[in-house]
């Protein structure tokens, strides 16, 4: 075993977190579960969603028997909602193609929705005890930093270069708990900002340690400024307190997830309401509230709340599978289990304060 990798194996049974709740019950589904939703999230924000995620969906079979709808309600405010979509897909597979058990293969388990080299990496070593190196966001800035390896590690080259260093570290003994060291590490000493230099257990051979440079890696992704754009949503209720949500498509921003219609932003409150088929008498109040945005990886949505009133029950819309009133009961998370998205939770609420969206 390597330098590096004995010394992060003592810190780890010293100093290492042994009792996050994917780290107990190690199963293939649990640790996989795990790993998706610590994708571009952190540790603290993951906990509860992946506790209650557990509870409704305890394993493989369970996930593959919900339906999406019920998965997305699960998911919603973890963003990213392909990874809960992908999550569904592969459960279902596992089920359909593996009798309900993950493959040992790392080849079987990267060509499952979703799961690409690092998760697969990170299944096999943690939950099959089999040798097999990672590479996620907190084991990247680790070697970038113990090897001052330079470059943003999204490029092809720097990325080839740090699974070179993390298949050189791997261990065949422990690969388990060496696996969960080197994210513990990057998570709580190796950190983005103020580093815990001192009480890191390889610092004496880390190359930016060494030149004081640390902050310097990884290096970012070079900045680019994000398009911004803007649509309107119509949040249309009736007396008795129903509202009108409409589900994304799978393949596009917000796949399978409800939201008040969504138009572009020019759309008129007249247009709407013509497209709906309703007349101009079923109207008993419009409101166009301030815009707010929300910021997506690629770009800025700025989106205006236009928000409608119906003086009378309309036309119903329950014959569009794709749209439906719903009362506050179902989509406060009563039985309906729909997933929404960050800004339909946001303007769903604001209709308990008469318009009145949350500055914060």
């Amino acid at each position: 075993m390597d330098w590096f990798a004995t010394r992060l194996l003592s810190w780890f049974d010293v100093a290492g977190r042994k009792d996050l709740p994917w780290q107990q019950d190690i199963t293939p589904y649990r640790v996989w579960v795990s790993e998706i939703m610590l994708q571009q999230t952190q540790v603290t924000t993951v906990i509860g969603y992946y506790q209650r995620f557990m509870d409704r969906f305890p394993d493989v079979g369970s996930l593959a028997r919900a339906g999406l709808d019920d998965v997305l309600h699960h998911w919603t405010g973890l963003g990213y909602y392909a990874r809960a979509r992908n999550l569904h897909k592969a459960a279902q597979r596992i089920v359909d193609e593996h009798g309900g058990e993950f493959p040992l293969a790392l080849e079987a388990l990267e060509d499952l929705p979703g799961i690409g080299r690092s998760t697969a990496g990170a299944i096999s070593a943690i939950a099959h005890r089999r040798r097999a190196a990672i590479l996620d966001g907190n084991v990247k800035r680790v070697l970038c930093r113990f090897h001052a390896v330079s470059g943003y590690p999204g490029t092809t080259s720097v990325a080839r270069t740090l699974w070179e260093k993390a298949e050189a570290h791997t261990p065949e003994a422990r690969v388990g708990d060496y696996t969960q060291a080197i994210m513990d590490l990057g998570a709580t000493v190796c950190t983005r900002r103020s580093p815990g230099c001192d009480v890191c257990p390889v610092a004496e051979r880390c190359e930016a340690y060494a030149a004081g440079t640390t902050e310097n890696y990884p290096e970012r992704k070079p900045a680019r400024t994000k398009p911004e754009r803007h649509a309107r949503f119509f949040v249309a209720t009736l007396a008795r307190g129903a509202v009108l949500l409409e589900q994304q498509p799978l393949d596009g921003l917000w796949g399978g997830l409800w939201n008040p219609p969504q138009r572009a932003g020019d759309t008129e409150p007249e247009a709407f309401i013509a497209e709906m088929g309703w007349a101009a008498d079923d109207v008993a109040r419009v409101h166009i509230a301030p815009a707010f945005r929300h910021t997506f990886t690629h770009f800025h949505l700025h989106i205006e709340p236009v928000y409608i009133q119906l003086a009378r029950e309309p036309r119903l819309v329950a014959d569009d599978a794709h749209q439906r009133w719903l009362v506050p009961e179902e989509w406060q998370g009563g039985n309906e289990r729909l997933g929404l998205s960050k800004p339909a939770v946001r303007l769903l609420a604001s209709l308990a304060d008469d318009f009145t969206l949350q500055t914060n």
